[in-house]
This record gives C-alpha cells, sequence and structure tokens, in this order.
C-alpha cells in the first residue's frame, strides 16, 4: 500500500481528531480514504446523471422532430390560465 504524507491547518487537524476521538474512525488514514471513496461515488453519480440527461434531451429532440411534443409558449400560456383559474376560485 502506498503512503502520502499531508499537512493540515491546525483546526481541520483538530476536527479529524475529534471524529477518531468518537469513534467514527479509527485513524486519519481511514478518514481520508472515506473521503475519498465519497469523491469517487459523487464523481460516478455526476457522471450517470450527465448521461442520462443527454439521453433525456436526445429522445425529447427525437420526438420534437417527429412533430410531438407541445410548444413552450403553448405550454406556459395553459399553465398561466390554470394558475389564474385557481387564483380566480379562490377569490370566489
Amino acid at each position: 500500500m502506498a503512503s502520502i504524507n499531508i499537512s493540515l491547518p491546525d483546526p481541520m487537524h483538530d476536527y479529524v481528531q475529534a471524529r477518531i476521538d468518537r469513534g467514527q474512525y479509527a485513524s486519519a488514514s481511514e478518514y481520508v480514504r472515506d473521503l475519498i471513496s465519497r469523491d469517487q461515488g459523487g464523481i460516478e453519480d455526476q457522471k450517470r446523471w450527465l448521461r442520462d440527461l443527454d439521453a433525456s434531451v436526445s429522445d425529447t429532440l427525437a420526438e420534437m422532430k417527429a412533430g410531438g411534443g407541445v410548444d413552450l409558449d403553448t405550454a406556459c400560456n395553459a399553465a398561466l390560465a390554470d394558475i389564474d383559474g385557481l387564483a380566480n376560485s379562490s377569490r370566489a
């Protein structure tokens, strides 16, 4: 196993030590390994989210090219009309 030496400002060192003292981690190395694992997981989640977004955009564009979907102005006008209708019915 490789090792890395790091320097921390006193407040960060104290924070890590407090986590160890409370039994949340066995050592500073365990704490850093956990942070790295979480970072790796977050990056994978972000990549997956972006792939899903790209697929959704591609699907939507294909649907629009095939004549499907709803014009944005039409959708917004319908939503505003619904909101106005709700506001007017609550005043009555």
